[in-house]
């Protein structure tokens, strides 16, 4: 299977924007290698600028040059980004309402050996909490380099998250993004799986495994986890009775918490949520992180099985 780091695909799509888009702005908290904000900066210097060590003052000039008409790119580490700038995304921009493209960077797992306090696994839920905030977890490098050009023209709050190391390619380079619709990757019978970001490829692992055991399930990519696809999500719900939620961020206020609302006010069906629990990430490289943390494709299958055994017993 291919695999792209999602910033390489978010630094090349980004590039490209400045190309066709003369209003389009890149503002860097001086990590633009890490970021690879620096092949605009290389291409466009005038339209490059390097705020410093500073998330908040990042975020405030980034309101700023969206109150100016143009159309701002706010890059840095996702855990200082939504931590140390959260005053100043609530207010300068998701209350002001400004047309600012937040670029939360070394997602997830991705930034694993630099230790548990530079891994972002409350981000969705920093962000998702903000009135009006669109949020965005692509699932690989192709949708990263569609989720760039929808926000670009997008108008409004916007919340991306782009992973540090290679990751799967499972979309198709011709497969639709829209903000706010999800992708059916698949359509089974006894259970729905949701997922997005490294997930997708978890879930289709998984679905592969059941599919040994007889089991047919849904595959939805819901790259969009604000605003949700209320449509989308309920029918799999009605049709297939179980769900499961699979993220690689916390299960508190991410992916599971939007679904779980969306069913307990609508249809309710048996669901579980696989995601990291109720804790802080530790040091280690990716791939072991992922097992650690249980973001795995045996723990969707094990998932998938209990709730259905509860759609089951429910009968």
């Amino acid at each position: 299977m291919n695999t792209i780091a999602p910033r390489e695909a978010y630094g090349k799509a980004l590039l490209q924007l400045g190309v066709e888009n003369k209003e389009i702005v890149v503002l860097d908290a001086d990590c633009s290698k890490a970021t690879m904000t620096n092949l605009f900066a290389k291409e466009f210097p005038n339209r490059f600028f390097n705020i410093g060590i500073a998330e908040s003052d990042l975020v405030g000039t980034g309101a700023g040059v969206a109150l100016a008409g143009k159309i701002p790119f706010v890059n840095a580490y996702a855990n200082f980004l939504t931590g140390n700038a959260w005053d100043q995304i609530r207010i300068s921009v998701a209350y002001a309402k400004q047309n600012v493209k937040i670029i939360g960077h070394n997602i997830g797992t991705s930034p694993g050996q630099e230790g548990p306090t530079h891994l972002p696994l409350e981000d969705v839920a920093l962000m998702r909490a903000l009135p009006g905030m669109t949020v965005i977890d692509p699932a690989d490098g192709n949708e990263v380099a569609k989720a760039v050009r929808a926000l670009a023209e997008h108008v409004g709050p916007a919340y991306i998250r782009i992973g540090r190391m290679p990751t799967p390619i499972v979309t198709g380079e011709n497969d639709p993004f829209v903000i706010g619709k999800a992708n059916v990757y698949r359509k089974g019978n006894d259970a729905t799986i949701i997922a997005n970001g490294i997930m997708l490829s978890k879930a289709f692992e998984a679905a592969d495994e059941l599919a040994k055991l007889g089991i047919t399930v849904d595959v939805i990519n819901v790259h969009t986890i604000k605003p949700l696809d209320d449509e989308c999500i309920l029918e799999a719900a009605a049709r297939t009775g179980a769900v499961v939620t699979a993220e690689e961020h916390s299960v508190i206020g991410g992916l599971g918490s939007a679904v779980a609302e969306l069913l307990v006010k609508n249809h309710p069906v048996p669901m579980r949520m696989v995601g990291v629990q109720d804790r802080f990430g530790l040091s280690g490289k990716m791939p072991e992180l992922l097992e650690a943390l249980g973001l795995t494709s045996d723990k969707i299958v094990e998932a998938v099985k209990e709730a259905i055994a509860a759609k089951k017993g429910m009968k």
